[in-house]
């Protein structure tokens, strides 16, 4: 493999971890609860 292939291939790799973490932050955000909701809620930690 020369070195134009091994360059193109870690941009590849680059790209492809930048989409996984812009998507897992994505569907994690829609977990998230504010602090106002969970404290309201039932099922919120008791301290």
């Amino acid at each position: 493999m020369d070195s134009e292939g091994i360059m193109k291939s870690f941009i590849i790799a680059c790209v492809a971890a930048l989409v996984v973490a812009i998507g897992a932050a994505y569907v994690l955000e829609g977990y998230q609860q504010s602090a106002d909701s969970a404290y309201a809620s039932k099922t919120g930690a008791r301290t």
